[in-house]
């Protein structure tokens, strides 16, 4: 049950990164939180690989290039990430959604 104002956006990356992880109870643990908070984004597909192949040549992983693409062509308010080499890239070519980490983003919103 989803409970809250805020909705975790769950794309086809998460999912092809979560089936990569030969830990199968780190993998189930991901997807019962996946389904738990997690609401799947509804893109143009063609629109996003786009988008990624841009970030993909200024620099970005091809897997976070696909997260932020589809973070952008979605419904996302935050790109939420721990990696802050990946945040500073984010923040430096104008993502199209705001970009923080966690801490950042719970004191933001107040929360507990």
């Amino acid at each position: 049950m989803r409970k809250g104002k805020y909705v975790l956006a769950v794309s086809k990356v998460h999912l092809a990164e979560i089936d990569s992880i030969s830990n199968i109870y780190e993998r189930v643990q991901l997807k019962t939180i996946l389904d738990e908070f997690g609401l799947p984004t509804s893109v143009n597909i063609l629109e996003v690989r786009e988008r990624a192949e841009v970030l993909v040549r200024k620099g970005f992983g091809i897997a976070d290039a696909a997260h932020i693409a589809f973070a952008e062509k979605g419904t996302a308010s935050f790109f939420i990430t721990c990696d802050d080499r990946l945040l500073k890239k984010c923040l430096n070519n104008k993502i199209k959604v705001q970009c923080t980490n966690p801490v950042i983003f719970c004191e933001m919103e107040k929360l507990k």
